[in-house]
């Protein structure tokens, strides 16, 4: 059987049991009668889902379904960027437009409507920000935190869980390849800015926030 078959049987047990993951699943003998596979072709195929976070190899214990996380995803966005970069390539302004098309597309569907204790966390965050950009520190954690709060409010997991993808990508190349200057006042004006056009209820404006927000960091990226 092929290894690429064998995988898609493994992922078809998974889904057909409808295990969770953290689950456990048969142990290696008994995979190997469900598949009627040999030993090494069975952990050939682990390794292979293990790479891809759908199962959790733990030597000793056994086998459970995995986390199913983003993880291959941001190794791979991040990996092409960097081979991007080096081949001359707009990788990392790619990259940053890809999480502007989504956070523009969806900024305006939160106006309005972020809960009061979403609207106080958000002001607390740009306080620190603003503290930080007077101490001259980064910015980046209370910015991360920000957008990550922010589309809490969509209540959508997965959403989330891409949106964190993309940062990741982006953060990881950026401090590897390129040293951006910014100034951490415009970057705090920008962020309260969107606070605000929020907080009034105003779509439009809180998605012209957030392009010029965005618009900022590819003038930075492409100086």
């Amino acid at each position: 059987m092929a290894a690429r078959d064998l995988q898609e049987r493994i992922k078809k047990l998974i889904v057909d049991q409808r295990l969770p993951p953290g689950a456990p699943l048969p142990t290696e003998p008994e995979l190997m009668d469900l598949l009627g596979a040999s030993r090494n072709s069975v952990r050939e195929a682990l390794k292979a889902l293990q790479a891809m976070g759908i199962v959790e190899i733990r030597h000793g214990f056994g086998t459970y379904v995995g986390p199913m996380s983003f993880a291959p995803m941001i190794e791979g966005l991040a990996f092409r960027t960097v081979v991007g970069h080096y081949r001359g390539e707009d990788s990392l302004l790619q990259l940053l437009e890809l999480r502007e098309a989504v956070e523009t597309g969806l900024v305006s569907r939160l106006a309005g409507r972020l809960p009061h204790s979403d609207l106080a966390e958000l002001d607390a965050l740009v306080d620190r920000m603003e503290q930080q950009a007077a101490q001259g520190a980064g910015l980046a954690d209370s910015d991360r935190a920000f957008h990550a709060t922010l589309y809490r409010g969509l209540d959508n997991a997965l959403l989330s869980e891409v949106l964190e993808a993309f940062w990741d990508a982006f953060h990881r190349v950026r401090l590897d390849l390129v040293d951006v200057p910014q100034d951490p006042r415009v970057t705090c004006r920008q962020h309260r800015e969107i606070l605000d056009a929020l907080r009034s209820g105003d779509s439009p404006r809180a998605e012209r926030a957030m392009r010029d927000h965005f618009g900022n960091v590819r003038t930075r990226l492409s100086g």
